[in-house]
């Protein structure tokens, strides 16, 4: 369906103007750069089928973009100071309780008055490393066009395209200065790249580089029309992504994440222990729960009078991931009309705040 302003409505679904396969990111990060850490010794302990421990990101905990958590619902704190200290300071033996469930805070929980509090140095130090790790530089592709000009479908993919290129190389670059790289194989990190990198690039896109995106290459979408041929060819999986991408952007608005909150976010996001593939999922386990202790430790720090943030930015990874997988199905000449949809609404929606 498409409106009478020329934007299609209705339902939608996902993205990818980008293809690349596991042998092109293990050439790309086991190439001569990697000469001079020959020496360093991989862990690789054996393969691992546990399940998620609760990470918010299964496939089986999808959040719908109207069945969103309600402002009450946050995390069992429950021990939590006992288990902070021991996946964040220690090494953690292979059998562990899983995290506690995104739902069972107590509901009494937020009527507590937020304690003041400090931030352990444990997670300090954590969160400082993954930070440095990051680019937060400006997106060093070129997006401003002359007033009159009329974009092209072949120029704006052609610009996504370069985009995305930028975004996926600064991944890779971010997975060299992660400070647990050397303790996963080649193998394992050529695997989750595989599976991850467009979840990492739409959640760089919404948080870190958003006002590039929905500034700048919007301004540059809005110089597209599309052709009606292209317009009625829309599919319901563009329909789909573009309505989810449009809550999602809402939902990191209202938010305002922090650098040192997306940095947690990306990495509990990365170490996705659930990937085919792995050779110690075991370890990725042990990781993804460091880091969401100490974004739980953070947050609860920065932000106490808002007991219900955190349970709130991890909801939005499970989305990320459905938007990300969905995206993959939406024909890649769509992917111009898709993009000018989505940025066209969001930045109606953030002046009209």
């Amino acid at each position: 369906a498409i409106r009478e302003d020329g934007m299609p409505g209705g339902r939608n679904k996902s993205i990818g103007p980008v293809q690349i396969s596991e042998e092109e990111i293990e050439r790309i990060m086991s190439g001569q750069e990697f000469e001079g850490e020959a020496n360093m010794s991989w862990s690789n302990n054996g393969d691992s089928d546990h399940s998620s421990p609760g990470n918010g990101v299964s496939e089986s905990n999808q959040p719908s973009p109207v069945s969103t958590p309600s402002s009450s619902r946050s995390v069992e704190l429950n021990g939590f100071a006992a288990l902070r200290d021991q996946y964040i300071g220690t090494p953690v033996s292979t059998h562990y309780q899983y995290l506690p469930h995104l739902f069972s805070y107590s509901a009494h929980s937020a009527l507590v008055p937020p304690q003041t509090r400090s931030l352990d140095p444990q997670s300090h130090s954590l969160i400082s490393q993954l930070v440095s790790a990051e680019d937060l530089e400006p997106l060093g592709t070129p997006m401003l066009i002359e007033d009159g000009y009329k974009v092209t479908q072949a120029e704006l993919f052609a610009l996504l395209c370069r985009l995305a290129d930028e975004l996926l190389f600064r991944q890779i670059a971010w997975i060299k200065k992660l400070p647990f790289f050397c303790e996963l194989s080649i193998k394992d990190y050529t695997c989750l790249l595989s599976s991850t990198w467009q979840e990492l690039i739409l959640l760089s896109s919404l948080t870190v580089y958003s006002k590039q995106i929905f500034g700048d290459l919007a301004d540059v979408t809005s110089k597209y029309s599309p052709s009606d041929d292209e317009l009625h060819r829309f599919s319901e999986e563009g329909m789909e992504v573009m309505e989810r991408l449009i809550y999602l952007f809402r939902k990191f608005n209202q938010l305002k994440v922090s650098n040192e909150e997306y940095a947690c976010m990306k990495a509990i996001n990365f170490l996705n222990q659930d990937i085919r593939g792995l050779t110690n999922a075991s370890q990725l386990e042990q990781l993804n729960k460091r880091y969401w202790y100490v974004c739980q430790d953070f947050t609860e720090y920065k932000y106490p009078h808002q007991p219900n943030r955190f349970p709130d930015l991890m909801m939005c990874l499970p989305e990320i991931r459905y938007i990300a997988g969905k995206m993959v199905n939406v024909p890649l000449e769509q992917l111009p009309l898709l993009f000018k949809a989505v940025l066209h609404s969001c930045k109606t929606s953030v002046s009209k705040e």
